[in-house]
Order: C-alpha cells, then sequence, then structure tokens
C-alpha cells in the first residue's frame, strides 16, 4: 500500500500569513513615529543641507523662509501625520535632499540592492550548506577544524575590512575584478556583462559575511541528525553513506537553517549598505546616509517601512517554510 503525500497546509499558511500583515500594521505605525521623533531630535539642520553651499552665504531671512516652505518648524508629530496620510493614498513624498519624489529614489535604487541581496544570499546559503554537510560528515576530522576555525572567524570580521582587504586583493593587487561602481567608467550605457562582473566582489563579500552562521548551523543540525537512531538504523540496513546523507539527515539537519533565514535578514541589510557604500554600490546605502544627515523625514520614513517590511517578511518566509518541511508541525500550530 503506497503511502499518500502529505497535504500541503496552504490553509493554515494563508492564514499565518494574515495575521502576520495585521500585526505588522502597529509595528509599521510605531517604527514611522519613532524615526520622526529620531530626526526631529538629530543636531542636524535639514535647511542648510537643503541649500547646501549656498546656506554659507545666505542671509537670515532667506533661511527663515526656506525654512517655512519646506515646513520644519512644523512638529514632528504633525509632520509624521501628514506623510502617513499622504502614504496611504500612493504618495511617498518629496525628498529635499535628493530633489526627487521620494518613490523615484526607492525605485531607481531598490532593484540594485534587492539584486545584491539576493545573489550574496544564495551564495552565502548554498556555500555554507555545502560546507557544512562536509564538516558534519566526520566530526573533529582535519577538515571540519579547517571549515569551523574559518567560519569563526569569519564570524569575527567586520564586513567592511572583508570587502577593504577584497578591494585591495582584487581589485588593486591583482587587477581581476573592478573596484567599485556598476558600470566601467567610460561606459555610459548598463549592460549585463558589465552588471555581472562588477557585481561578483560586492555580492561576494555580503556572501562571506553571511556565509558563517549557515556554516555552522548546517554543520550542527546535520551532525546531530547522523548521530540519530533512524539514520544508524538505516546504515544498518546496509542503505548508502550518499542516500544516508541526502534521504536522512540532510532534510532533518536543514530545518534549524530555516529559521536562521528570518533572522539574518537584517544583518544582511546592514551588511549591505556597508559593502555598497564601500563599492559604490548604486542601491539604496547613499540615499539612507543622506537622508539620515540631511534629516529627511519624508525618505527616512520610507526607507525605514522598506526595511521593517523586509526583517517581516524574512521572519514570515522562515516559519512559513519550516512548517512546510517539517512533519512534525501541526496545521493547527501555524
Amino acid at each position: 500500500m503506497t503511502r499518500s503525500p502529505r497535504r500541503l497546509p496552504w490553509g493554515a499558511m494563508a492564514r499565518l500569513a494574515g495575521r502576520r500583515a495585521l500585526f505588522a500594521a502597529p509595528i509599521v505605525l510605531v517604527v514611522t513615529f519613532g524615526v520622526f521623533a529620531i530626526a526631529a531630535a538629530s543636531p542636524f539642520d535639514p535647511v542648510k543641507a537643503y541649500a547646501g553651499t549656498a546656506a554659507l552665504g545666505a542671509d537670515q531671512e532667506t533661511l527663515d523662509r526656506l525654512r517655512d516652505n519646506l515646513g520644519v518648524d512644523q512638529s514632528f508629530v504633525v509632520r509624521w501625520w501628514n506623510w502617513l496620510t499622504s502614504a496611504l493614498t500612493g504618495d511617498l513624498g518629496h525628498s529635499g535632499v535628493m530633489r526627487q519624489p521620494v518613490a523615484q529614489v526607492i525605485g531607481e535604487r531598490l532593484v540594485w540592492s534587492a539584486l545584491l541581496c539576493a545573489v550574496a544570499f544564495a551564495v552565502a546559503v548554498l556555500v555554507g550548506t555545502l560546507l557544512g554537510v562536509l564538516a558534519a560528515r566526520r566530526p573533529g576530522s582535519m577538515l571540519d577544524r579547517a571549515v569551523t576555525s574559518l567560519a569563526y572567524v569569519l564570524e569575527a570580521a567586520p564586513v567592511f575590512w572583508i570587502a577593504l582587504l577584497a578591494v585591495w586583493l582584487f581589485a588593486l593587487q591583482w587587477d581581476v575584478l573592478p573596484a567599485g561602481g556598476l558600470t566601467d567608467t567610460a561606459s555610459e550605457q548598463v549592460t549585463p556583462g558589465q552588471v555581472r562582473s562588477h557585481i561578483l566582489l560586492p555580492a561576494g563579500v555580503l556572501a562571506v559575511s553571511q556565509l558563517p552562521w549557515f556554516t555552522l548551523y548546517v554543520r550542527q543540525g546535520v551532525g546531530d541528525a547522523l548521530a540519530e537512531d533512524p539514520v544508524r538504523g538505516a546504515r544498518a540496513r546496509g542503505i548508502g553513506e550518499g542516500r544516508v546523507l541526502l534521504g536522512h539527515a540532510l532534510r532533518s539537519g536543514l530545518l534549524p537553517v530555516l529559521t536562521l533565514i528570518g533572522s539574518r535578514v537584517p544583518e544582511l541589510i546592514t551588511g549591505a549598505l556597508l559593502v555598497e557604500t564601500v563599492f559604490s554600490w548604486p542601491g539604496i546605502a547613499a540615499a539612507t546616509v543622506e537622508a539620515a544627515t540631511a534629516v529627511d523625514f519624508p525618505l527616512l520614513a520610507a526607507l525605514t517601512v522598506l526595511a521593517t517590511a523586509a526583517v517581516l517578511a524574512g521572519n514570515l518566509l522562515a516559519d512559513l517554510l519550516y512548517g512546510l518541511f517539517d512533519p512534525r508541525v501541526k496545521h493547527s500550530e501555524m
């Protein structure tokens, strides 16, 4: 008698996503309110940041008029409420420091940040899983000690230090990869070939910064699974080592990695901002820094909402994947 496949809990997953969406709304409200409050307490003057060098020779009357036009004198509660009500209609406001609508600023840069994070995250998961499995197969071996030692060293290394080291080695010493940017200096058009060559260093550095966590988690999970009774029984029945590893140990050993995916999203975003700055990658890093130093309320709020949504989506994805692949999780628990 053949065993029927386990039904996927699509209904339970939809209910979980709905509950998380309702829970996300007050979080976004609190986060954006906090952004406006912190920005209002900032020592930076948004009027001088908006005017730039022209503010050095401007008289006080001109600065006051500009301050009134920008609405800087309004309380941050009023500015937050005005921004929130406009954002609900699709209007994210106008960025003073970028001289563009906020939606346009994010739209032009988000695709490149998303590409960088996606490539780096995929490489980190694949390489980390491979290294973790290789280390878990023979605990205490030379390979296991080498992999775990490398993982702990990379875990302690700051991402900007890894980025600077990569630029010095691959761009300056060996001259095999471009040091930064999206295209070559003489090129005026973005081509897939140039993007492919220019993304190797920043994506590689960002992947290396995330690699230790996946390597260590997979090593621990697969190592514990290999020591369980079902795996020992499979080996006693003469089942090949490859089938035991792929069919038994790897699936249960990778379950902790699913929860790790969501928890690494904030670190991935922070690391991406640093990597984009070092490599002059045209993502949202430059916009974030300029918005913070210029106290650009609309752009700051929109970028904060974007980062908050990414973190919440990562946690939701981890829970959905865990419920999908772990047969021990009941549908009612999701």
